[in-house]
């Protein structure tokens, strides 16, 4: 609403979007927040500041939706933190990028035709103008997109050093004390021609054929292909990553059957990193939460590899398993190998169950071969989580193979099940039902005997696994006994003992698997590989890179009947022959080549933009050395360097973070970085949570449609409809799917930014989910009111303060508000800065204003409500940005001692009256004030007989 004509300069919606909208301008014209470079084309003139802030905020997907309000929370805290620095006088850098390429935007040009970077870069540029609108402090020239042209190259480029590099474990570190680290492909090709490095089967180089050679160089590739179990889904014509598939093993677009299968891939060698992953952990400043995510998710693990003799069709083999328990060797009564496990194959399988076996190990199938067979069918549909859920009833089938046990001899049954998978360990494992309830619980439903190898206690009934520690017992064969040891001495000697035998060895082993890196989809970076007539894979040189996209009549990839498990992937880039097949010289001369037809998953733009950030119109190098260092380098408190804070939702506690991590080590290791990590602190914002609506279908209705309806009764009450329907109420996460999302751009027009930017931060702790209530905004606004009132006449629009001296109660109150809101802003705390600054602004509404009041409240306000705050620097008459003007700060640290403090009188403990005394009263002139007092006299008859001082904030009289 409008203010009246007698005000026409009240603090309104309206005025408040003038005002915005004005200084954006400014901000934009001026480039008022452009930070400096040491080097290249961002290089500024004069002096660099000393100490720099590096912020951002997670790469956002700028979707065709746009922000809904819960986006911009971490969005505008970033961007207060990032004004706050600014006027602490260091140098900071902050912008805001796209992760550009994926699915949505191939997926909405499968139906419309139109090219995805069209709708892409539209949705880019509709976020920018959202950010715009909010404030946003982002530097316009560092910012970039996943689909920019040069960024592109840049990714493909640091893709080829991957390529053409290898992981030594034996080398030193580039970090002092540390092992291992990546070298060029070219130092391990010349320790193998001057044999300082074997090769893998110990061959002398020279003797061996050019295809040996080969395959002895791409073994040890960080990139590489192979064939991997994968998430294939025919009906979508595409591999799925494990988070693109629900909990029923079906494509979360489309609903369609997820099968795994074995395809040719590119994969990425993280497993060489993951003791590095996992001990760097302790040089970051994270949250504890996302730091033992990490670790869990690499899943290191101390144990040994047993060898297995599985007796097969075809003859023995090795099955080797890897155990954290080989002291418990002598209690594995059954194997269980995974559906994908490579001897699952009918050569190995017996044409018909042995006659040993029991029938309730068949599940009815007249041979193995078709049990088996059905069973892998039956689990390839699942997706990881589903298999590896422990509350669900174990399944599997019989082989019909049985394998000796190496320890006693035993003949024992080799099962297939789906709760064990190729991605740990050996795919392979020994089952001890006594002392693991998931085997125990198979165990229980096949019939297999339970051998128990830690002692119970005599009240324990067997109904169930026994996971606690004890003394071994059934241990022991004529070489070896385990009885009587404790876990960890029964581990020692049973790894010794199969060292010993050649039956086994000490190993560690890791639950993080090889990254897949390939996707069948158009729309992400091609790789820069192209294959010679041998099918031999070369990374191109430097000078043909970007490999760009070429256009196409069809964007989407062939899909296939979704029950075709046996289809085969065929990207949308391999029906394009002419840019598919080409003649190159790659310095031997013009040959024919093809190029690799899959894209590479958006993870990839993502693994490193920060770093672009840094240097984003550097053509010569990826970023230049110098720029690194000055924003991300090693320094006190911050061992291993990246930036200064990263904000962004938990949800990428794992796989974005420790693939960029991944990403860093690797070229910090090729000495392209000073940094061996990318992010040093990192924080992890709530979630805007807001009321969804549902109908009598479970269907989300929209929320902005939906009506109160009061009770009939008066009870006050109240239900709700839609459309005339009732309608359930519930509580969630805001967004799209829920159909109850709030426009930052409503807000602004409605209330203005500032005071949308107000209401988000003072909602609560930025690490607390919070509920969106769009009525509460108007409790920023009236703050903002007041202020402005404080400052600016309504009606005149002239100043309204005063040049004279803040009065002393005022100038305590200014100086602990100044001294709590740096505190708070130090700490994150910004919703309680805001009331800190609320505080100060109550105190001094009706009251004359002098100039340092309004511009200390003035200063104080600008990180949170930029656009008033400059709007009243202006007319306070400071012709330069606020952006850049000193945070104020205490120069009389008098004005923070209280002058008074409050005293607890008591008697006998109890108390009996509170006293106004100095802080620096002494202990005589505090007894006589307390026993002086009239509440304290009635309780007394007489001189008491013992008085305790406490000066100056207790006093204990004992009558």
């Amino acid at each position: 609403m409008s203010a009246p004509d007698s005000f026409p300069y009240r603090y309104t919606a309206e005025l408040a979007n003038t005002i915005e909208a004005s200084w954006q301008d400014r901000w934009e014209s001026d480039e008022t927040f452009n930070a400096p470079n040491p080097v290249g084309e961002l290089a500024g003139a004069g002096k660099l500041a000393d100490e720099t802030y590096f912020l951002l905020d997670m790469f956002p997907y700028p979707s065709g939706k746009g922000l809904h309000v819960g986006h911009p929370l971490g969005f505008i805290a970033t961007d207060c933190l990032a004004r706050y620095h600014r006027m602490q006088g260091k140098n900071v850098l902050y912008t805001m990028g796209f992760d550009a390429f994926g699915l949505p935007a191939e997926q909405y040009a499968v139906q419309t035709g139109q090219h995805p970077r069209i709708t892409t870069e539209q949705n880019i540029d509709n976020m920018r103008s959202q950010l715009r609108r909010l404030g946003m402090s982002h530097e316009k020239r560092r910012s970039v997109a996943t689909t920019d042209t040069i960024f592109v190259g840049w990714t493909q480029w640091i893709f080829s050093q991957i390529f053409n590099s290898w992981y030594d474990e034996q080398v030193p570190g580039r970090e002092p004390g540390t092992t291992g680290r990546a070298r060029p492909i070219a130092e391990l090709i010349a320790g193998y021609k001057d044999g300082s490095i074997p090769t893998p089967d110990g061959a002398p180089w020279a003797d061996m054929t050019a295809e040996q050679r080969r395959n002895a160089v791409d073994s040890r590739r960080l990139a590489y292909i192979d064939y991997a179990p994968v998430n294939w889904a025919p009906g979508l014509g595409t591999v799925l990553a494990n988070e693109e598939v629900t909990a029923d093993g079906r494509s979360e677009r489309g609903n369609y059957p997820v099968f795994k299968r074995k395809l040719r891939q590119w994969m990425m060698r993280i497993t060489a990193y993951s003791d590095r992953l996992a001990a760097d952990l302790d040089k970051v400043d994270w949250p504890e939460k996302v730091r033992s995510m990490q670790r869990n998710w690499i899943g290191k693990s101390h144990g040994a590899h047993v060898d297995f003799t599985a007796h097969g069709a075809d003859g023995d083999h090795t099955l080797t398993v890897f155990t954290t328990r080989p002291d418990t060797l002598f209690g594995a009564t059954f194997m269980v190998v995974s559906p994908e496990h490579p001897m699952l194959n009918a050569e190995a399988i017996p044409g018909q169950w042995p006659a040993e076996t029991r029938t309730e190990w068949t599940g009815g199938a007249a041979d193995p071969m078709t049990a088996v067979k059905d069973y892998q069918r039956a689990a390839s549909r699942k997706s990881d989580k589903e298999r590896a859920d422990v509350e669900k009833t174990k399944t599997g089938v019989f082989t019909g193979i049985f394998a000796t046990n190496p320890v006693n001899g035993d003949l024992i049954p080799v099962f297939t099940a789906d709760y064990v998978m190729m991605g740990y360990g050996t795919g392979a494992i020994m089952a001890v039902p006594s002392g693991d309830q998931r085997d125990f619980d198979f165990a229980r439903t096949y019939n297999v005997s339970i051998i128990p190898t830690i002692e119970t206690p005599a009240d324990f009934d067997g109904e169930s696994a026994w996971t606690e520690d004890g003394p071994i017992i059934n241990s022991a064969n004529d070489e070896i006994s385990l009885n009587g040891l404790d876990k960890d001495a029964g581990k020692a000697k049973m790894t010794a003992w199969l060292e010993e035998k050649g039956v086994g060895k000490a190993a560690i082993t890791y639950r993080l698997r090889d990254w897949l890196f390939s996707r069948q989809r158009y729309w992400g970076e091609p790789f820069p590989i192209v294959y010679d007539e041998e099918g031999n894979a070369h990374s191109l040189p430097d000078s043909m890179l970007p490999v760009e996209l070429p256009d196409t009549p069809d964007y989407s990839p062939r899909s296939f009947d979704p029950e075709d498990a046996d289809s085969e992937p065929e990207p949308p880039l391999g029906r394009l022959t002419d840019w598919v097949n080409v003649e190159l010289d790659l310095g031997d001369g013009l040959k024919k080549y093809t190029r690799e037809t899959n894209t590479m998953p958006n993870w990839a733009g993502s693994c490193w933009y920060e770093l672009r950030y840094i240097d984003p119109l550097n053509t010569q190098q990826f970023i230049a050395p110098e720029n690194e260092a000055y924003w991300m380098g090693p320094q006190e408190g911050k061992p291993a360097g990246g930036t200064d804070l990263y904000i962004g939702g938990v949800e990428h506690a794992v796989l974005h973070l420790l693939y960029a991590r991944f990403w860093h080590k690797v070229l910090f290791d090729l000495g392209y970085l000073s940094s061996s990590e990318p992010f040093h602190k990192l924080f992890n914002q709530g979630y805007v949570q807001a009321y969804a609506y549902t109908d009598s279908r479970g269907q989300y209705v929209p929320a902005d449609e939906v009506v109160e309806v009061p009770a009939s009764d008066g009870s006050g009450e109240v239900t709700f409809e839609w459309n005339g329907q009732p309608v359930n109420r519930e509580y969630g996460k805001m967004g799209k799917s829920l159909k109850n999302i709030v426009t930052p751009d409503d807000m602004a027009e409605q209330y203005g930014a500032d005071t949308f930017r107000v209401y988000e931060m003072s909602m609560g702790p930025l690490d607390a989910d919070r509920p969106w209530e769009t009525r509460a905004v108007v409790g920023a606004q009236r703050f903002l009111q007041r202020l402005w009132r404080n400052i600016v006449d309504e009606q005149t629009g002239e100043l309204v303060i005063v040049d004279e001296p803040t009065d002393h109660e005022t100038a305590k109150v200014m100086a602990r508000t100044i001294n709590d809101v740096r505190a708070e802003f130090e700490a994150m705390r910004i919703n309680t800065a805001i009331a800190r600054i609320i505080v100060l602004n109550n105190h001094v509404t009706g009251k004359p204003v002098t100039r340092e009041v309004a511009e200390t409240l003035t200063l104080l306000v600008s990180p949170v409500a930029p656009h008033i705050a400059e709007e009243l620097w202006k007319r306070l008459g400071h012709a330069d940005s606020i952006a850049y003007a000193p945070f104020p700060q205490v120069t009389d640290e008098s004005l923070l001692v209280d002058d008074t403090v409050t005293c607890v009188v008591q008697v006998k403990g109890k108390v009996r009256d509170r006293l106004e005394v100095p802080t620096n009263i002494s202990d005589a002139d505090l007894e006589a004030l307390a026993l002086a007092s009239d509440k304290i006299s009635q309780y007394l008859d007489g001189a008491p007989r013992k008085v305790i001082i406490r000066a100056p904030k207790l006093v204990n009289i004992v009558p």
